[in-house]
């Protein structure tokens, strides 16, 4: 079993000033995709980290700055995006085809 935290939700508690996070949604056809999974690849495409969604189709990630990609996988489809993390908070949409 997976010690990922609960997805989504708040940022109460998390230092913005301090933290590079990534967040966001996965959706397919207009709608966000509840247990899909997100992985986390490097600028090299190696793998870093993988979470599966919230009921809301909600997932989020601790990183370092720089180029990351995000790869879905859930019955309905799959999906990527790139993104350019920076301190703070990155927040994206992940949509499966």
């Amino acid at each position: 079993m997976c010690g990922a935290p609960k997805q989504g939700g708040a940022l109460a508690g998390i230092d913005l000033d301090t933290q590079t996070v990534i967040q966001g949604q996965v959706w397919h056809d207009g709608a966000p995709v509840a247990g899909a999974y997100v992985r986390l690849l490097d600028a090299t495409d190696e793998f870093t980290a993988e979470v599966v969604t919230s009921p809301e189709g909600e997932f989020r990630f601790f990183a370092a700055p720089g180029t990351w990609k995000l790869r879905s996988l859930a019955p309905v489809g799959r999906g990527e995006r790139v993104v350019e993390a920076e301190v703070g908070l990155t927040e994206t949409t992940v949509v499966l085809d």
